[in-house]
């Protein structure tokens, strides 16, 4: 009786595609998740890999697998304006790199994704030099791009950081021996390194290299396109320079932070959901402190079956670089420890700015306290519907979560921010039983959503 009225409560709202910045989702939570759902191609080795295929002087390089997300749109926008010829058809990306014209990335993609700095690399190795925007300040902390442009400097490159961008000149292209950070091991100066070495006369060896499973995707697409690279996915990464590379063909792995966010939504619902198209290897830490709250999880090569239909311990977690416990996953695991039997303990070690999503779960009536790098959940017996807004692409992921655990309807604003990195999220969602649809609003509307400050209850 419940699902019919939540579906009539639901029937006037839109689903159609409309302006992001315009968009809210809806959800009338309280309806544990049933089902099995697949995991669509991954944001973080799609991006790298779009860039790296501007390192190829002759063929194509044939994408699969690529999700339809906004900062892949944004992406092949930025290689397409560098001169490369992109076609999209469906989930596959084609790149024919062959003739690029300019090494200037402009500003208005730089500025829109972060990400879009990894042309930096693909443009020294082949052109000798780049003209890149700094991608500037980002709502989870500080992020410097020190790393990479210390790499490149170490491999020859003459750069000069003025009028925020990062001027580039190589005269010469040679190897070097990189270490980065001990303390967290960036995947984005990793990936960077990685592409600017395969054109480098000599041998690059990158210590404390980003081991995520984004790094041995990329590491495959640049050997299969005539490089020599070995050790990606392990802590030492040596790439050994040839003179050209070429295009070929790529399958983008699944997306291991969207499964977790399904893997999320199930426990906080008290749903059974079974997670298909990712190896459990991809989630070690993750599933297991699920495992160690008491939560029912069983796993085969490819899938991931969780069934949360019996109450669970509050468990504390750190992040840490892969294998450790991704800091995208914490704002995810965090919502659902607020529904927790007993306190946790969430301490971020990667982004100092990392909780900022946690105002908007209090106002749903969430019990957190943070403390420098450290939040404190206090355990409720249930959250309540609200009006929350989206800070960034993680961030909206937990409110979505939230929202569909917590008692009547809530509205989430800035959906933006989901849609960089989650394709079809709501549908995905609706296939599992979830009420859930997106909503169009006139602008009026939508500027008085973002500024809103009250609770919506409903009985």
């Amino acid at each position: 009786m419940k699902s019919v009225q939540l579906k009539q409560e639901l029937s006037e709202v839109s689903v159609s595609n409309v302006i992001e910045n315009q968009d809210q989702i809806v959800i009338l939570g309280g309806v544990p998740l049933h089902g099995e759902v697949q995991v669509s191609g991954s944001k973080n080795s799609s991006l790298p890999i779009l860039a790296a295929s501007l390192l190829a002087t002759r063929g194509q390089s044939v994408l699969h697998n690529v999700p339809s997300i906004s900062d892949v749109d944004v992406m092949c926008k930025m290689i397409s304006s560098l001169g490369a010829k992109v076609t999209r058809e469906d989930h596959t990306v084609i790149i024919d790199a062959s003739h690029l014209n300019t090494s200037v990335a402009p500003e208005k993609y730089v500025r829109q994704m972060r990400a879009s700095f990894y042309v930096a690399a693909p443009l020294l190795a082949r052109l000798h030099c780049a003209e890149v925007p700094l991608p500037g300040g980002c709502v989870l902390g500080t992020r410097p791009i020190d790393y990479h442009i210390n790499a490149f400097r170490k491999m020859g490159a003459v750069i000069i950081v003025e009028r925020g961008a990062m001027l580039a000149k190589a005269d010469r292209w040679e190897g070097a021996k990189v270490l980065l950070d001990h303390k967290n091991s960036s995947v984005g100066a990793t990936v960077n390194i990685m592409m600017a070495a395969c054109l480098a006369k000599g041998i690059t060896t990158i210590e404390n290299a980003a081991r995520e499973p984004e790094v041995i995707n990329l590491g495959d697409f640049l050997n299969k396109m005539g490089g020599r690279v070995s050790g990606a996915g392990t802590s030492t990464i040596t790439i050994e320079g040839v003179a050209e590379l070429h295009g070929t063909e790529q399958e983008i792995y699944n997306d291991r932070i969207e499964a977790g966010t399904f893997v999320a939504a199930a426990v906080a619902t008290r749903g059974n959901v079974r997670v298909c198209g990712l190896s459990p290897s991809h989630l070690p830490v993750f599933l297991e402190k699920y495992q160690e709250a008491g939560v029912s999880i069983s796993t085969g090569d490819n899938w991931i079956q969780v069934q949360a239909n019996s109450p669970y311990s509050g468990v504390d977690i750190s992040t840490s670089p892969f294998p450790g416990f991704a800091t995208d996953l914490q704002p995810l695991f965090l919502t659902t420890m607020c529904l927790a039997q007993s306190k946790s303990v969430i301490q971020e070690t990667i982004y100092d700015g990392r909780f900022n999503y946690v105002p908007e779960l209090l106002r749903m009536g969430a019990d957190v306290d943070i403390t420098d790098n450290t939040a404190i959940v206090h355990a409720v017996p249930k959250l309540g519907a609200a009006q929350v807004k989206s800070s960034d692409l993680r961030a909206g992921a937990a409110l979505v979560i939230a929202s569909l655990a917590a008692e009547g309807r809530s509205e989430i604003s800035n959906v933006k921010y989901i849609d960089r990195g989650y394709e079809n999220l709501t549908a995905k969602l609706q296939n599992l039983g979830a009420q859930v649809a997106r909503q169009h609003l006139p602008i009026s509307d939508a500027e008085d959503v973002q500024q809103a400050g009250r609770i919506t209850s409903h009985k």
